[in-house]
């Protein structure tokens, strides 16, 4: 088994060539080790390491290492095989990158750091790979008895850009990959309607996006060849160091960059020993929900192995597109409170450790300036003492027990369905539909501080309520394994149109396909795709208006019961009683309502979890408060997070499960008063209170 990290690891990335000054290592480590930091990450880059053919130059990485043991840090070394050596690019010219377009990538620097060598060289090139995978044993056999060693992390970001790669030996490694898919060519030709193939070589990657089957094995290859790569990059490592843990980082993409960029969570998740994310407030925005749903989604896909929020928020950003036009507080310029938020917030949802994608910031570069806590010179500032205040408390022995608790199970899961997500790319040219849906069930639920959790199709049997989003296309299997488990006494809530299209693109002449008029006990009756007309599109439920939107499917019940109406009289809702379980069928996307109408209330969310039957864990009076439980080891906490520029008094009420709890301390924060039907606490102003239970 791998060395374990810190119960609670706290870093920063903090060499990337040349950036910070050689002069100040020696101080900044000191000033780390003073300030509770327990780890940098630095980038190794192949490009300023392997200066010629088998010639390396490790000095500077060398002194990181040294300095890491003689202040007791750990170091986490993040391979960059991304920045190829520059004599590489020059010997291996076909190895380049190939766009869609038939452009090839040169050599060029990195927005990150003053190197050059990005993107690198695709991997797919058996002698570029081979050149990759000397320089990572030569990397791991120089460091792995290194006492300043703590790890290594794989995958910076774990996406591909959706652009990249349709050179010919990616093209020669999809031919192999639909190999062992059809086994015969005549049976690929069929399933692609491309009649006239004759030889596997005539198969070319389709370079135009379309809901058709060549198009969406193209985009399954993409994520199998990325996580083929991946694992790659671990089993080299690993045989060389059996020691260390291997780790990897996304950047929540899962939901959102999954099907043009190769983005699988769960899949880089499954690769590692633990798994983070980067969530950038001033590149995202500072709406609470969204960190939520980004470090649920990460805890989610990482199945109980540890997670950590790799690249935090600790400086400001200037200059970058996502940034501009946007007010200072929407996270461009980091006061110490939002680092205190943001890092709560992260650890709330389940994080296990913090890294800043700088410690002290860059001075060079389209980046020049940002991220980092401490000041351009290295000096303390405010917001570095924040951190430090976090990183000493969080570090300290008392906190174990904290950092042993896990979220509990949310409510109900949101089923996650990637075949969806790649189908909605190829048809529409991008995500965006799809992120409307998951995005919007996700805020709804979050409107009533209801825990959702990301539930992946292969995770169904753990929960007993589940809400499926945009479930236009499905895969025949998918629709069996709902099907069975709610026969199996599951409760589904499905958007609509389900299994309109299958894995291959084809629509069923009868809906819902797939066989799922059955499940759902109902057939349709009308059908709109007219997403630009529908924007306004509301339905009755519970004797409530609610938004829907993207698309709208009016049903005939047959087995099962009408239970909500269109406007103009249409079923819009049809509840089914099927095995020992039971559905609900809404013909529209109400994700996608909340998406649309984020300011408005979406109380069709809190009404869905009434009508299943269950109890929200904790239930506030406070608007804007989201509390949740961990519990680990014995012990229960409550975690109660304010992201308001202003204190707040909640009224906080433990679910069924959790009303023989009572506090008994706190360990961030305000104590709280009262017991489980009604605790009392103020929680301070962009502010969490962490309170323990007994």
């Amino acid at each position: 088994m791998p060395k374990p990290l810190p119960p609670f690891t706290y870093g920063a990335v903090y060499f990337r060539k040349s950036n910070p000054p050689h002069e100040d290592w020696e101080r900044d480590y000191a000033v780390a080790a003073q300030d509770g930091y327990t780890a940098f990450r630095h980038w190794f880059l192949w490009s300023a390491i392997e200066i010629a053919p088998g010639v390396y130059d490790w000095a500077d990485y060398d002194r990181q290492l040294d300095l890491a043991a003689q202040h007791g840090l750990a170091t986490i070394i993040a391979e960059m095989t991304t920045a190829a050596p520059e004599w590489a690019y020059s010997r291996y010219p076909h190895a380049r990158y190939e766009t869609r377009s038939g452009h090839r990538l040169e050599s060029a620097m990195s927005g990150s750091c003053v190197t050059g060598g990005f993107p690198g060289l695709c991997l797919d090139n058996d002698e570029v790979r081979e050149l990759a995978e000397r320089f990572l044993q030569a990397l791991a056999g120089r460091y792995r008895d290194h006492p300043g060693l703590g790890g290594y992390d794989i995958w910076n970001e774990c996406t591909y850009w959706e652009d990249v790669c349709y050179c010919p030996a990616t093209a020669a490694r999809f031919r192999r990959w639909l190999q062992h898919k059809y086994g015969d060519l005549r049976a690929l030709a069929e399933g692609w309607q491309r009649h006239s193939l004759a030889a596997w070589e005539d198969i070319q990657i389709p370079r135009q996006l379309g809901p058709y089957p060549d198009v969406l094995d193209w985009l399954a290859f993409r994520v199998d060849n990325a996580y083929r790569l991946m694992a790659w990059r671990r089993d080299v490592l690993r045989a060389v160091d059996p020691e260390h843990p291997i780790l990897a980082h996304g950047v929540a993409g899962g939901l959102t960059r999954a099907a043009g960029y190769a983005a699988d969570d769960w899949r880089a998740a499954e690769t590692v020993d633990g798994y983070g994310l980067t969530w950038i407030a001033a590149r995202k925005g500072d709406a609470p929900w969204q960190q939520w749903h980004a470090v649920d989604l990460t805890r989610a896909a990482a199945r109980g192995k540890t997670i950590w929020h790799a690249e935090a928020q600790g400086g400001p950003l200037w200059l970058q597109p996502q940034v501009l036009n946007r007010p200072r507080s929407d996270g461009r310029i980091a006061a110490p409170e939002d680092l205190r938020l943001w890092h709560m917030l992260s650890f709330a949802a389940g994080a296990r450790g913090l890294f800043y994608p700088r410690w002290r910031p860059l001075l060079d570069g389209p980046l020049f300036g940002a991220f980092g806590p401490y000041g351009m010179d290295g000096s303390r500032t405010a917001r570095s003492r924040m951190a430090s205040r976090i990183a000493h408390w969080a570090g300290a022995p008392e906190q174990a027990d904290l950092w042993q608790a896990k979220p509990v199970r949310g409510e109900i899961g949101i089923v996650v369905v990637p075949e969806s997500q790649r189908f909605a790319h190829a048809q529409q040219g991008d995500t965006g539909l799809y992120a409307a849906s998951v995005l919007g069930a996700y805020q709804g639920f979050f409107q009533h501080n209801i825990q959702a959790d990301w539930v992946h199709l292969d995770d169904l049997d753990a929960y007993d309520l589940l809400y499926l989003p945009y479930p236009v296309m499905l895969p025949q299997a998918a629709a069996e394994r709902l099907r069975a488990w709610v026969e199996r006494g599951g409760t589904l809530i499905s958007e609509g149109c389900p299994g309109y299209f299958d894995e291959r693109g084809h629509v069923a002449p009868q809906q819902p396909g797939l066989g799922l008029a059955e499940l759902f006990g109902a057939q349709e009756s009308y059908v709109e795709f007219t997403p630009d007309l529908l924007g306004e599109l509301t339905f009755m439920a519970h004797g409530r208006r609610a938004y829907g939107g993207t698309f709208l499917q009016a049903y005939r019940p047959t087995s099962g019961k009408s239970a909500g109406w269109y406007t103009d009289g249409r079923v819009a809702v049809v509840d089914h009683a099927y095995g020992q379980g039971r559905t609900r069928l809404i013909g529209t996307m109400p994700g996608a309502g909340v998406a649309a109408h984020p300011d408005e209330p979406a109380p069709l969310f809190a009404e869905l979890l009434a009508w299943a039957g269950a109890e929200p864990h904790v239930r506030c009076s406070a608007p804007g408060i989201q509390a949740r439980l961990h519990a680990g080891e014995g012990k229960v906490f409550l975690w109660a997070v304010n992201p308001q520029p202003y204190p707040a008094l909640a009224q906080l009420e433990l679910g069924p499960a959790w009303r023989h709890l009572r506090p008994v301390g706190s360990r961030w924060g305000n104590q709280a008063t009262g017991d489980a039907e009604a605790l009392s606490v103020t929680i301070n102003s962009r502010d969490v209170a962490i309170i323990e239970l007994a």
